[in-house]
């Protein structure tokens, strides 16, 4: 099956996104869309995403966020470049940003001049906060984090610290494709398309709602993660034999006999003060240490085996990398072969890995990684090409410095350069 074909037996197959994103948060529209069977279109600089050479934290960043799309190189400055972003953005169905608010009305490409020239046109514009007192702020993940309470809840009482991974940065742009869903599905009965916007500090706000809620129900402020007052009797991380860590979760009276009868706790059992788990929950200073001390003599397998035996909740301590080689996404398609080519990583080299597939299944399957995250300029011949360029006009663009084309990577006979093309 050709990747058309395949594309076409997903559910957004036939939609064309023309993207101008970097970093995390518009990276990860463009992916979810792509995901389901968009073709998208990524428009870099002659440069790059700077986020292709990370390294630290955000060395992940580009292999991540930027599979199964296509790159075109293009100086925007360059009028000649601009005619081939209008050009791609003709024919397309949605387009998606997230620059600094007035970036692209300065180039021209703001939702007011590309709505004229393309009605049916669905703008999603990725910001760090929606249009109000706050909108000409720079944001970052941590900034709002900081900012909207999420910071707050996930650190200790006077130490806010911001959640392990780029959460608004991620749902911030899942949002944004959702906003880009369901104004195509408008566009059906209306005909045209509509400016569709996310944002940073709102979806933080979005997270830390039921924070709000809590507060605006119980009349008490929601304590910070590591001080609340759990709603379980058992729900903490333990520490046993041999220095290692495992999550233990007893939250029913039925759990609790099972818990007992499996660790040989009939004097706990049975002991009238902790028979229910509000109970238990009032009783957590005296009872807590005592389990603590229980569980010492058990190895974090013994456990695991006991509680996988009783349909208990627990939970390993894992790390990231750990997962790569995780027995249950592997046995699922969780996880799927890719090999990001030695410009999409600082590493300066390609890398044979696994990524992480969409979350979800349709009709039972995962969604395909249909191609790997691209080389700078991999399809800027192609794209340029079906647009009406020649392979002399994409020659001569190419040696102005207006495009960049891609050369052919060993072993790829799928990627000729604009040279070759031209004397095809």
């Amino acid at each position: 099956m050709s990747d058309a074909s395949a594309n076409q037996n997903l559910p957004y197959g036939g939609v064309r996104v023309v993207e101008m994103t970097h970093m995390v948060m518009g990276p990860t529209c463009g992916m979810v869309l792509a995901d389901l069977g968009a073709e998208v279109i990524k428009i870099e600089p002659l440069a790059g995403d700077s986020t292709r050479a990370l390294r630290g934290s955000g060395a992940g960043f580009f292999g991540t966020f930027n599979r199964n799309k296509k790159s075109i190189a293009v100086d925007v400055k360059d009028p000649r470049g601009m005619e081939i972003v209008h050009k791609l953005l003709a024919g397309a169905d949605v387009f998606s940003e997230n620059f600094k608010s007035g970036t692209m009305d300065k180039l021209g490409l703001g939702y007011a001049a590309l709505s004229r020239l393309n009605p049916r046109l669905v703008y999603v514009s990725h910001k760090g906060f929606l249009p109000g007192p706050y909108d000409h702020r720079t944001a970052l993940d941590e900034v709002v984090q900081m900012m909207g309470g999420l910071a707050y809840m996930t650190g200790p009482e006077g130490r806010p610290l911001r959640a392990g991974t780029s959460v608004n940065d991620i749902m911030g742009g899942m949002f944004g494709a959702i906003g880009a869903m369901a104004a195509l599905a408008q566009r059906e009965r209306t005909g045209r398309g509509q400016e569709v916007q996310s944002a940073l500090f709102e979806n933080n706000v979005f997270l830390v709602a039921q924070h709000m809620m809590q507060f605006a129900v119980t009349g008490q402020a929601a304590a910070p993660m590591p001080n609340r007052i759990s709603a379980w009797g058992v729900y903490d991380v333990f520490s046993v034999k041999d220095g290692e860590q495992i999550f233990l979760a007893v939250v029913s009276d039925t759990q609790w006999a099972l818990f007992c009868d499996a660790f040989g706790l009939a004097e706990l059992k049975s002991d009238a003060r902790i028979a229910s788990n509000n109970q238990r929950v009032q009783a957590r200073d005296w009872l807590l240490p005592q389990l603590r001390k229980h569980m010492e003599a058990f190895t974090a397998a013994e456990i695991s085996a006991i509680f996988e035996r009783c349909g208990l909740p627990y939970a390993p301590i894992t790390k990231p990398q750990d997962l790569f080689d995780d027995p249950h996404l592997l046995a699922t398609g969780g996880l799927a072969e890719v090999t990001l080519p030695p410009d999409a990583s600082g590493a300066g080299r390609a890398i044979e890995t696994r990524t992480a597939l969409l979350p979800l299944t349709l009709g039972g399957e995962r969604l395909p990684l249909r191609a790997a995250p691209p080389s700078l300029g991999q399809d800027t011949q192609t794209l340029l090409m079906g647009l009406g360029y020649t392979p002399e006009d994409v020659r001569q663009l190419n040696e102005a410095g207006v495009v960049k084309c891609a050369h052919r990577q060993p072993g790829d006979a799928s990627n000729p350069s604009a040279n070759e093309a031209a004397s095809a």
